[in-house]
C-alpha cells in the first residue's frame, strides 16, 4: 500500500479532528489500523487526541478523585476493623467437600497429609476466608512490609571475617 498525497491528506484533517485510527482506516479505504498509526507517528502528528475524559469538565474529575479517596478511607477502615476485634471463633475443620460458600477456605497443612483440612470458621460477606485469615490474605493497599533488621552475625564468624 502507497501513501498518496490526498491520503496523507486526510489522514492529516481526520487525526487532527480526533478521530481513531480504526475510523481513519475505514474512511480512506484500503489501509489497516496499524498503517495509519505508522503514518501518524512518521508524520509526528501529535499523540493527544481528545478524548471524552480529556473533554471533560474539571467537576467532573474533581468528583472521580473525592469518589477514590472515600474508596480508599472505606478500605482502610475495614481493614483497621478487623485488627482490632481479635476474638475469632474457633476453628471448625471441614474436608474439601464440606465446604460451602458460608465457609472460610483456608487450607491447613499440606493437601498430601491426613491431618490436610480447611479452617471452616464464618467467612465474611464477599469473600473466601474469616476475619483471622482475611488479615493473613489481604494487605490494605499501600503499605509496605515492615523492614526486618539484620540478624545479628554470629560471634564466630566475625572472628573468621576479622582474621581473613
Amino acid at each position: 500500500m502507497s501513501w498518496t498525497e490526498e491520503k496523507v491528506a486526510k489522514l492529516k484533517e481526520l487525526w487532527g479532528k480526533g478521530n481513531t485510527a480504526s475510523q481513519i482506516a475505514e474512511i480512506i479505504g484500503g489501509i489497516s489500523r496499524n498503517a495509519v498509526i505508522g503514518k501518524a507517528h512518521r508524520l509526528n502528528l501529535s499523540a493527544k487526541i481528545k478524548t471524552r475524559t480529556a473533554t471533560s469538565s474539571q467537576k467532573f474529575d474533581n468528583s472521580s478523585n473525592e469518589k477514590n479517596i472515600r474508596l480508599r478511607k472505606g478500605r482502610k477502615s475495614k481493614f483497621k476493623s478487623l485488627i482490632i476485634e481479635n476474638d475469632f471463633e474457633p476453628e471448625n475443620p471441614k474436608q474439601l467437600e464440606e465446604l460451602d460458600e458460608n465457609s472460610c477456605k483456608w487450607p491447613i497443612g499440606h493437601p498430601d497429609e491426613k491431618s490436610f483440612y480447611f479452617c471452616g470458621r464464618s467467612s465474611l460477606k464477599d469473600f473466601s476466608y474469616c476475619k483471622l485469615h482475611l488479615l493473613y490474605a489481604y494487605q490494605p493497599k499501600g503499605k509496605k512490609d515492615e523492614v526486618v533488621e539484620k540478624e545479628e552475625v554470629p560471634e564466630f564468624i566475625e572472628k573468621k571475617i576479622k582474621s581473613a
